[in-house]
């Protein structure tokens, strides 16, 4: 981005942690990061990873050192883990503390984890606020006037900011990219796909499905059209040269978790499936990277136009399968979240 970024540069690569000489590796410096949110398993990974006392060489220098746990207020498999998860970071060296505020004095960088995407725009706003580069972890928000929001509030405030799911940077998925089959023709690609009646359906864990549709295809989807069941849903995208790419998200008869993500590539060199989740270590070193560097590994329009897909596949549905125009559903969420941003944060 602009100047800013250079100097958060800087600041990461010759800054040392000033408050506790047990973050000190040597005389390397120490990239302080914290993590708000405490109600998903992925902040207990990202700590374990981090913070272990033989970490990978790309998380050298770098260390977890402070947490405020609340996350959801009334999703309750999200409410229950608070406790366990807390406990279980704590034993990797992380202090617990009781605001967000708190949290900001203490750290360079921040992971935004709270597994319920309808609080993270209030969350994130003092991150942006006090200018700390923010990794908001899937969904980006609950809405996709917020997640627009979340990207112009980062805009005008001039922070470094990105969101993905972790299937994003599969193996598969990232050779496939890389031309493994030459250009990609079309795409098709499955997750589990249970609902949250909280979050537009493909929100919750669709976008671990929808996110490499788009990595693969890339941007420019122009329509969308859905049909759904209790047990599935199959959303048909038309992009603007023509292709087509698909996500079908899979559910029990009873509507809940049924495991299961990958898909298939089609390309002028061949065929080729995508292959299954890689671990969270390939989106963990992106995230590393982009706290350095404070460049995000891909466009902010892409990964709006995903949560614009996913919206127009839940307005889809509600119009019992017409085809849906993603511009016009961004279009509209657009000028909703200059009002939001406006009125109630007086950013603009």
């Amino acid at each position: 981005m602009r100047t800013f970024l250079m100097s958060c540069c800087v600041a990461f690569l010759i800054s040392t942690a000033t408050s506790a000489d047990d973050l000190k590796k040597g005389d390397k410096p120490v990239l302080r990061i914290g993590i708000i949110g405490l109600d998903t398993s992925h902040a207990v990974h990202f700590t374990k990873t981090i913070n272990s006392k033989t970490p990978l060489p790309e998380f050298s220098g770098c260390r977890i050192v402070a947490a405020y746990p609340q996350g959801s207020a009334d999703i309750e498999s999200s409410v229950s883990r608070i406790p366990g998860y807390t406990e279980e970071v704590q034993k990797y060296g992380v202090e617990i503390v009781d605001s967000i505020p708190a949290l900001l004095e203490k750290v360079d960088a921040v992971l935004l984890e709270t597994n319920d995407g309808r609080p993270h725009l209030e969350q994130v706003i003092p991150v942006l606020k006090a200018g700390k580069p923010v990794f908001v972890d899937k969904p980006v928000a609950a809405s996709l006037v917020d997640a627009i929001a979340i990207y112009q509030a980062a805009k005008i405030l001039d922070v470094p900011l990105f969101t993905s799911s972790s299937l994003r940077f599969t193996t598969g998925a990232q050779e496939i990219k890389a031309g493994a089959i030459g250009d990609i023709l079309g795409c098709d690609t499955f997750s589990p796909c249970p609902i949250e009646p909280t979050h537009p359906d493909l929100f919750w864990y669709g976008i671990h499905g929808v996110e490499p549709l788009f990595t693969l295809m890339g941007p420019d989807c122009e329509t969308v059209t859905r049909v759904h069941t209790e047990s599935c849903d199959v959303v048909v995208g038309t992009w603007a040269d023509g292709r087509i790419g698909t996500f079908r998200g899979r559910r029990g008869k009873d509507g809940k978790y049924m495991g299961g993500y990958g898909g298939t590539a089609f390309g002028t060199k061949g065929t080729r499936p995508i292959g299954s989740f890689s671990g969270y270590e390939p989106l963990l070193s992106e995230i590393i990277k982009f706290f350095k560097s404070g460049v995000a590994p891909m466009d902010s329009q892409e990964t709006l136009e995903i949560y614009a897909f996913m919206e127009a596949a839940d307005e889809s549905r509600q119009q019992h399968g017409k085809t849906i125009s993603l511009k016009a559903v961004m279009d509209d969420a657009t000028i909703q979240a200059k009002e939001l941003l406006k009125t109630k944060y007086d950013l603009e």
